[in-house]
């Protein structure tokens, strides 16, 4: 009975009664070492699923040299079982490949590649080789933008009218026989050699049966052991046929295999998937691609639809793990305000990526011994990867080496170290609400004012009272303002507690309630800040600057993080004092640390003093989780952060446009408030200071204005107080009909005198006119006469009256007892008051 196979088959037993449909290993694996010749690859790897596929490997195994003699590098990798390969694929990325030759089947093919992008192995700089025959059947949108160059082959162009007619047939063949349940069983592109071998096997043997012209003969079961009839006779026409199937030219050798056959070579572009050759066994590879003018290409500095490996850290908070309940895998395993700002350029700029942790943290520092940069910079140099974000200082050397981006963060260098600690309030605090300055003002404020109120008191008139209100015409009259007085009334304000003098003249009270207005102030804002001076305590701080840091007075040990940005600012400054700590820093090693959190946990240590110098953006982030540390001092120097990416890259324009972008539209400060205010635990020290602090003493730029008002109302007062004693000395001239001028030349003789509190009356009218004593206060018009009489007598002292009421006359006891008299009622007067 002859059989048609439609599945690879390398065993060497073969029946003679069978032919196979599926091309032939040898001249499969024929195909893919061309296609390698033509690539010129000198070294790749083979990655298939399994020891049954092999086989089909054979012309490439052997393959020894090129054309050019040069020594070919293979590796094999095989997949295990399963769907999770990235273990091999990190394998193979480490080993430094970039070409890749796969064979597995159509349903380990997707995940492959998907999982291949992930691990960060399909960038520009790599080359696929699929060696399945469905690879056009696969969907490949999400790599035809990635920048890998991945090369299939086909049998068959679905895009052929007798391609879509077999589909559209079979389609609706099987709609009829689903009775409607099944549509589009089979899609336009989705048709696989093995479903068109089997039409081709049936095509095959129905054209030989017809051919021959064969008549009905017995049947035959396969429980029998008798054969059929025509079945040498048909197995042989069918080796010797040769027909248009759907899989191409259909003929076999004399073993009965399909060697002889010609397939499509096909590259993944970004619209799809396209011919670029041909191959047959008789003219092996030949291209058949359109060579596309630089002019009419895609411009170079394109991203949209490629795919980059894009390079980071678990730095905290650019890179970390993303914290999930679920198994993640690919990007989806990662956040940050760098794994963000990646997602937002991708979205702007229609690119594809892969994170790729660094997984030693080094970021990168070139050593002058073996002229070679490390880390993260070394992987960007030798194209191990695209682009690299995490916390990388943008500087002189590492510019010379790769290029960056436009800053997406400036920052500086500065000190993190331990909180201050609080110092117990001041016995004498009381002291502090006012400056030195204030408190001399003060001083100078009451002792002035104390002088212009015995000043103005002397000059004022009305100041001037009738000791003994009984006796219309004295002889003398009492001023209350002496200077003892004056300094006791404004004391008493002062300390708000008052006293029993009270100004009667105007200029006198002007300059009091002036001094009343001043002390009100004062005093309140005394009160205000003393409180805060009363409750808030002090901070020590041991360091306030670098300057306090370099020059050590407590023993604070200092460092930063080994190989870093902050190090080699130190190290390559011209500044006398950096170059001071960085010879300390490398005479002691052992404050260096790998890792900033290292470096966070010896500042937050109690057995020892150390301070950590590195970058103010991550010191904010430190300081938002961390309540006992802080930033202390400003910036030593203004640099930023930036994407690195290869010397003269075509990208990094694209890139700095967008980034310039996201920082005029506001974004970038909304994602670093996130990330460091409110994201993983941020914001929980920001209330940690409310409240607290020292309040500042008042300087005199704070009370000025409450001197100025003091010192109008005292010249007010002294301008009234001027006034006053002119008006009254010019009605004692106009009244008494005498000069003007001699009057206030004696009055201010007087006054300027400064001697005594007692002023003798001058001019007294006759006893019949009024005087400034009201008539109604005489007790009887005796006393009243007896007054009067006296009045025209030589004005005495009062001490020479007390001393002469003991003697002889009983006019002179009269006197006296009246003089008793109008002092009782005068003191009883005040206490009444």
């Amino acid at each position: 009975m002859p059989q048609m196979i439609i599945k690879p088959e390398v065993s060497q037993n073969r029946n003679w009664s069978t032919v196979n449909l599926y091309p032939h290993h040898i001249a499969y694996s024929q195909i893919f070492a061309d296609i390698i010749q033509m690539k010129s690859w000198t070294e790749f790897t083979i990655i298939y699923e399994g020891a049954e596929l092999l086989p089909f490997l054979d012309n490439i195994i052997t393959m020894q040299n090129t054309n050019s003699g040069e020594k070919i590098l293979m590796n094999l990798v095989q997949l295990p079982d399963g769907d999770d390969f990235r273990f091999q694929l990190k394998t193979v990325k480490s080993s430094g490949s970039l070409n890749y030759l796969i064979n597995c089947s159509l349903k380990t093919l997707p995940l492959l590649l998907e999982q291949a992008q992930q691990v960060g192995i399909m960038s520009d700089d790599h080359s696929y080789l699929i060696m399945n025959p469905d690879f056009q059947t696969v969907d490949i949108s999400p790599h035809k933008h990635g920048g890998s160059n991945i090369t299939g082959i086909r049998l068959f162009d679905p895009s052929l009218e007798s391609i879509q007619t077999f589909i559209t047939s079979l389609n609706e063949k099987v709609v009829e026989l689903s009775e409607g349940q099944i549509e589009n069983a089979i899609a336009d592109d989705a048709l696989t050699l093995d479903l068109a071998l089997v039409y081709d096997a049936v095509i095959l043997y129905t054209s030989a049966v017809n051919a021959m012209e064969l008549e009905e003969g017995a049947n035959v079961t396969c429980e029998d052991n008798e054969s059929w009839e025509f079945g040498s006779s048909v197995i042989n026409y069918i080796r010797t046929m040769e027909i248009d199937g759907l899989t191409g030219i259909i003929k076999f050798d004399e073993d009965g295999l399909r060697s002889d056959f010609e397939v499509d070579i096909l590259e993944v572009m970004a619209h799809g998937f396209e011919k670029v050759g041909t191959w047959s066994l008789e003219d092996g590879y030949t291209e058949t691609r359109t060579v596309i003018p630089p002019t009419e290409q895609e411009g170079s500095d394109s991203m949209k639809g490629k795919h980059f490996l894009i390079l980071t850290a678990l730095s905290a908070p650019y890179g970390m793990l993303r914290e999930s309940a679920k198994k993640l895998e690919g990007n989806a395993r990662y956040e940050g305000f760098g794994i963000e700002l990646i997602e937002e350029l991708a979205k702007m700029n229609e690119f594809n990526y892969t994170f790729d942790i660094q997984a030693d943290g080094v970021y990168g520092s070139y050593n002058p011994k073996t002229k070679k940069w490390n880390g993260m910079m070394e992987k960007i140099m030798d194209g191990r990867a695209d682009f690299a974000i995490t916390d990388l200082t943008i500087t002189s050397a590492r510019q010379k080496a790769v290029d960056f981006t436009s800053p997406f963060m400036n920052l500086g260098i500065t000190i993190l170290y331990k909180k201050p600690t609080k110092e117990p309030p001041n016995l004498f605090s009381f002291i502090s609400p006012f400056s030195s300055g204030v408190w001399s003002w003060l001083a100078g404020a009451f002792v002035g004012v104390s002088v212009l109120l015995f000043v103005l008191g002397r000059l004022a008139p009305e100041e001037w009272q009738n000791p003994y209100p009984c006796i219309e015409e004295p002889e003398t009259l009492d001023n209350q303002f002496t200077l003892a007085n004056s300094f006791w009334f404004t004391l008493g304000s002062v300390l708000t507690q008052g006293s029993e003098i009270a100004p009667i003249a105007v200029s006198t009270r002007m300059a009091g309630s002036m001094w009343w207005f001043f002390t009100l102030i004062m005093v309140s804002s005394y009160t205000a800040n003393l409180a805060a001076f009363l409750t808030v305590e002090s901070k020590f701080y041991a360091i306030t600057s670098v300057q306090d840091l370099a020059n050590n007075p407590y023993g604070i040990t200092y460092g930063a993080k080994k190989g870093g940005a902050t190090f080699s600012f130190f190290k390559e400054s011209d500044n006398l004092l950096y170059q001071k700590m960085y010879h300390y820093m490398d005479d002691h090693p052992e404050y260096q640390t790998a890792t900033n959190d290292e470096g966070l946990e010896r500042v937050k240590s109690e057995t020892e003093k150390y301070a950590f110098l590195m970058e103010s953006t991550s010191i904010e982030y430190m300081v938002e989780r961390n309540c006992d540390v802080a930033r202390v001092g400003g910036l030593l120097d203004s640099k930023g952060y930036g994407i690195a990416m290869k010397k003269n890259s075509p990208y990094r324009q694209p890139m700095s446009e967008s980034i310039l972008q996201l920082q005029e539209e506001g974004k970038l400060i909304r994602m670093k408030d996130k990330w460091w205010k409110e994201k993983r635990g941020g914001g929980v020290c920001q209330d940690d200071d409310v409240g607290g602090g020292d309040a500042q003493p008042l300087v005199l730029a704070n009370v000025g204005g409450v001197f100025i008002v003091l010192a109008a109302g005292c010249g007010l007062a002294v301008l009234c107080a001027f006034l006053e004693m002119l008006f009254d000395v010019w009605m004692i001239s106009h009244r008494m009909k005498i000069s003007f001028k001699d009057e206030i030349i004696a009055e201010l003789k007087f006054i300027l005198s400064f001697s005594g509190d007692t002023k003798p009356v001058r001019h007294r009218e006759p006893s019949g006119s009024g005087s400034r004593s009201s008539k109604k206060d005489k007790e009887d018009s005796g006393e009243a006469e007896s007054i009067g009489d006296n009045r025209l007598d030589p004005a005495p002292t009062p001490r020479s009256e007390r001393s002469s009421h003991s003697h002889h006359t009983l006019h002179s006891r009269r006197q006296s007892n009246a003089v008793q008299m109008a002092r009782m009622r005068k003191y009883s007067g005040r206490s009444i008051l």
